[in-house]
Order: C-alpha cells, then sequence, then structure tokens
C-alpha cells in the first residue's frame, strides 16, 4: 500500500491505497490561518506535526499501516518556513495569500533577471518575496535562516530528517531556473542567500529520503519507508487525474482557485500572469491560472449571511442566466491575469430584489468569470486545453460546476470513486518512487459522469463575463 499526505490550507488529508490504485482508508484533519494584520495570513508549523499525527492515528484505525511501503507529500505552495541550524521554526509560516511582501515582489519583478530565468512574474505571494521582507522587517530572524523550506517539505525534515524539495513546488519559489530545473545562483545571490540554504531538489517521483524509526514504530509503520520526493498541490493534483500530457487539464475549486494545463516543453510567457512551473515529472512542466478566492469566496459570503456554504449552493435549483447583482471576487488581491494584490472585492448592481439566493448565483458567477479570464490568459500563450477533470470541494455543487462549464463553454468531468486531488496524487507519486515507474502508473481516473454546458445559457454567460470584465476595468482603482 502507499501513503499519500497533502498538507493543505485548511486541512491536512491522507489518504492510502493499494497496488491497483484503490484507495482503502482516508482520513482529514482541520487546520486554521492566522491573519494577525490586514494581508498577513499565517500558520503555525506546529499544528501541522499534530495534523499529521492525528490522520495517522486514525489511519492505522482503519488498515493496518505496516503494510505501507512508501509515503508522498503534497502541499500548499508558497510558503516560507524558516529554520535555523537547530531544525526549530523561527516564526509563523507566511502562506500562499500572505500579500504583505507586494512592495518586495514588484522591486524584484522590475528587474528582468528574475522573469528571465524564473519565466513568471515574481508574485507577492511567493516565497522569494516573503524573505526578502523579514530581511528588511525582522534582519535578526533573517540573520538565523539555515534552511529555507516550504510547508510540505518541512513535513519532510520532521518525517525524515532530510532537507529536500521537489522541482514543481521549489517553482514557486521565485528562486528556481524553471526551465533548467535547477535553482539559481544569481537570485538566491539577490536575496542574500546561497545554495546552502535550500533544500536538495529531487524529481517528485523521485525517493528523497527514508521515514525516522521512531516515527515508523509509533505509527506501526515498517523501518525504512521510503519518501517520495513529492509535488506542490497542484502539481499532485495533476498526478492523481492524471493531466500528465500536453492538452490534459484540471480545474480546482478549493480555498484557491486553478485552472492546470499539462505541457510537454516550457513555453513562459511571464507576462500573461500565467504561472509556468515544473511538473512533477522528469521533462515536463504545466502552466496555470491562478485565482486567489474560490471556495473562500463563497464561504465568506456564507459567514455575511449566516448559512452554510453547502446549504447556499444546494437550494439554488436549476442554473439561471447571470442576474444584475455582480461580484468581484479579488477578496485578498489578484494573480492571473492582473497581478493585482491591492484589488478587493466587491457586489454590484444590489436592488430591492436581491435576496440571499441572488447573492449566493453572484459570487458562484463572479468566481466562474474569474476562471474565464484565466482560461482566457492561457489561449493566449498558445496552450489548448482539451479535457478538465474539477477536484476540490467546490466541485460537490452541481450548480457551480454546470456555471462552470458554461463561462468556460467546456465539459467538465468528475472522477469515480470520490476525490483524485493532492493526497491521491501524492500516494501515485509514492507508488512511483518505490517501484521505479513513472507516467504510467499516472493514468486518467475512471469518470463518473460529465456536466456539459447549457447551450442555451453560453451566450448569457459571455455577456456576463463583459460586464464582469467592464466592472473591474472601472473600479481597479478604487478597489
Amino acid at each position: 500500500m502507499y501513503l499519500g499526505l497533502d498538507l493543505g490550507t485548511s486541512g491536512l488529508k491522507a489518504v492510502v491505497m493499494d497496488g491497483a490504485q484503490a484507495v482503502q482508508a482516508s482520513a482529514v484533519a482541520p487546520l486554521s490561518v492566522q491573519r494577525p494584520h490586514p494581508g498577513w495570513c499565517e500558520q503555525n508549523p506546529a499544528d501541522w506535526l499534530g495534523a499529521t499525527e492525528a490522520v495517522m492515528a486514525e489511519l492505522g484505525a482503519q488498515v493496518d499501516l505496516g503494510a505501507v511501503e512508501a509515503i508522498g507529500l503534497s502541499g500548499q505552495m508558497h510558503g516560507a518556513t524558516l529554520v535555523d541550524a537547530a531544525g526549530d521554526v523561527l516564526r509563523p509560516c507566511m502562506l500562499w495569500n500572505d500579500t504583505r511582501s507586494h512592495a518586495e515582489a514588484a522591486a524584484m519583478d522590475a528587474d528582468p533577471i528574475w522573469r528571465a530565468i524564473t519565466g513568471n512574474i515574481v508574485f507577492p505571494g511567493f516565497t522569494a518575496p516573503k524573505v526578502a521582507w523579514v530581511r528588511t522587517h525582522a534582519p535578526e530572524i533573517f540573520a538565523r535562516i539555515d534552511t529555507v523550506l516550504l510547508p510540505k517539505d518541512y513535513l519532510r525534515l520532521w518525517l525524515t530528517g532530510a532537507a529536500v524539495s521537489d522541482m514543481s513546488d521549489a517553482s514557486g519559489t521565485a528562486w528556481l531556473d524553471v526551465g533548467a530545473r535547477d535553482w539559481s545562483d544569481d537570485l538566491l545571490a539577490a536575496s542574500g542567500l546561497s545554495r546552502d540554504r535550500m533544500p536538495l531538489l529531487v524529481e517528485g517521483s523521485d525517493p528523497a529520503g527514508r521515514l525516522r524509526d521512531a516515527l515508523a514504530d509509533r505509527w506501526g509503520l515498517r523501518r525504512g519507508v521510503v519518501v517520495a520526493g513529492g509535488a506542490g498541490d497542484n502539481a499532485a493534483a495533476g498526478i492523481g487525474v492524471g493531466a500528465v500530457a500536453s492538452g490534459q487539464g484540471f480545474i480546482s475549486l478549493g480555498t484557491s482557485g486553478v485552472l492546470f494545463a499539462a505541457s510537454d516543453a516550457y513555453r513562459p510567457d511571464p507576462a500573461s500572469a500565467v504561472h509556468m512551473f515544473c511538473h512533477a515529472l522528469p521533462g515536463m512542466w504545466h502552466q496555470m491560472g491562478v485565482i486567489l478566492s474560490c471556495t473562500d469566496a463563497l464561504n465568506w459570503y456564507a459567514g455575511l449571511v449566516g448559512a452554510d456554504a453547502a446549504g447556499l449552493t444546494a437550494g439554488l435549483g436549476p442554473l439561471q442566466a447571470p442576474g444584475a447583482p455582480l461580484f468581484l471576487p479579488y477578496l485578498g488581491g489578484e494573480r492571473t491575469p492582473h497581478n493585482d494584490a491591492a484589488a478587493r472585492g466587491a457586489l454590484l448592481g444590489l436592488g430591492h430584489a436581491t435576496d440571499r439566493a441572488a447573492g449566493t448565483r453572484a459570487v458562484l458567477e463572479g468566481v466562474c468569470f474569474a476562471f474565464r479570464d484565466c482560461l482566457d490568459a492561457l489561449r493566449d500563450t498558445g496552450t489548448r486545453i482539451d479535457s478538465l477533470i474539477a477536484v476540490g470541494g467546490g466541485s460537490r455543487s452541481d450548480y457551480w460546476l454546470e456555471a462552470l462549464a458554461t463561462a468556460l463553454d467546456l465539459p467538465i468531468d468528475l472522477a469515480a470513486g470520490g476525490d483524485v486531488g493532492g493526497a491521491f496524487g501524492a500516494a501515485r507519486l509514492a507508488q512511483m518512487a518505490k517501484t521505479g515507474q513513472g507516467a504510467t502508473l499516472a493514468g486518467r481516473p475512471a469518470i463518473a459522469r460529465t456536466i456539459p454546458p447549457r447551450r442555451d445559457l453560453v451566450a448569457a454567460f459571455h455577456t456576463g463575463h463583459a460586464r464582469y470584465r467592464a466592472a473591474y476595468a472601472a473600479l481597479k482603482d478604487t478597489i
């Protein structure tokens, strides 16, 4: 059997699958975030370790963990986990949606060397500007940094004692030469760092260490279990849904939203604000359009009206054409295509007839239109998407999926057998690391059903998207 651990923002998910890739057990431990100041978003890495202990105990009650042959890791990207020489964390981890370092990111991005080497805009959420913020605002902490780790790689350090990362997750630091799949010494030097402060790099499907004996004994695993390189959450989800060749992709409706397209070549286009990262397999890359508030936007609205998010979507009935209320989902800035950390959300066009259901539809439609922006940006780079599989918590809403399919004018598939996202992809990478097999173990899962676009509403959603774009253009200097 193979274990996948996915360290997300709102929780740590674990799955155990057998050699035929059938899931035998799963567990989730919740996580919370702290927002001590506007634009800040942090987590305590000790909470990740506690969540791991919790899911391992729950898995152990479901299956014999002594049969686990390898472990794979997936995790939220970009987080700056700063560790000293003793392995202790120096400060709370600044997460992917922490935008305090927008000035540092803008200064880096103004120097052409960053885009030229990384193939990406330096977004405020990336790791390098966060460390630059620490260098300026907490120099005493910066001076004590021994290693900079991404969240899942801090988890790996605890699991194995080895400081290792993989190519896909490292792509989101702004220190990786994404085309060459190696750290850039020039960019590290520009940040006051050097290669010896960075983790070693491996491909996601390669072994990256072995589980410490003490943990193996405590959890009932065999000693010496291999831990794979793993992947950033989106690349891991790509492995999970079998998006490992050009034209294959997925749409992720999680806290943030991602439109993912696999690529067999390195084709950067930083000006589009499309991410160009290494995939979790050798010789593969992927592109992403990223929106910062997806289910986060629906959860915000649910809190505003004092309701349950799932209940709000369940009561909407058949899909309707976009109405008068218009929602811009930029609650904490936006990446693709705007690269605007200062943008904020707006709910427009309210009238006496606007009730809770109309507001819910507006929020869902606004996220759909943000995804349409991502699709247009990807297509402008020459990327094609032939198929999409939906993953993430938002994919449980048929209304939202039908709205998305209609806004994108693309059918959206749902995999049979439940969620095939990051944790499942991490388990597949564990199997690859143990067996030495690669992409042959990352086939497309069986499809339970397909959500087609509503042909009678495609034009109405196209018009709604045009209104959405016009609203942002008119308000971008005020929100």
